[in-house]
């Protein structure tokens, strides 16, 4: 696989507001396990190595277990994952996959069930961001750590 190009280096009057912007969204008063959790499922679904790489090693800097983390794909057939973290990994699902999924009601019950309005807000645009920052960086094949040694 061969980098295309580097967006921050090539445009960063465009990728300066995009990192304020998730900056923003991270300081967002939600729990910083959960948002672990949510970005890596999201960069799971959509197969995006670099933020795999990056947010395993964040989750794991917040405290979180390996189990959990090996179990992430897989939450709905495990128990370590509490009813507001199965919450908002359904709606991750669902926003990640809303072509196929279109957000549906059940889910956003469950939802609005653990979480406040702001925070479904802010849960939202995590997952937007998310989603969106697999797409660039898959996009461009951006490489994450070990794979620039193996490549070097």
């Amino acid at each position: 696989m061969t980098q295309r190009l580097n967006p921050f280096t090539t445009s960063p009057d465009a990728m300066q507001p995009w990192i304020e912007l998730g900056k923003t969204i991270q300081a967002n008063g939600l729990e910083p396990l959960l948002r672990e959790l949510v970005m890596t499922r999201a960069a799971q679904i959509n197969g995006c190595t670099f933020c795999l790489h990056h947010h395993i090693a964040d989750a794991r800097k917040h405290g979180e277990t390996e189990d959990r983390l090996h179990l992430l794909s897989a939450w709905r057939e495990s128990t370590l994952y509490s009813n507001r973290e199965r919450a908002a990994l359904a709606w991750t699902e669902a926003l990640t996959l809303v072509s196929e999924t279109h957000a549906p009601d059940d889910v956003y019950e469950a939802l609005n069930e653990h979480f406040t309005a702001d925070e479904q807000v802010n849960l939202t645009l995590l997952i937007a961001q998310t989603n969106a920052w697999n797409r660039i960086n898959i996009g461009f094949r951006r490489f994450h750590p070990a794979e620039r040694k193996t490549a070097a």
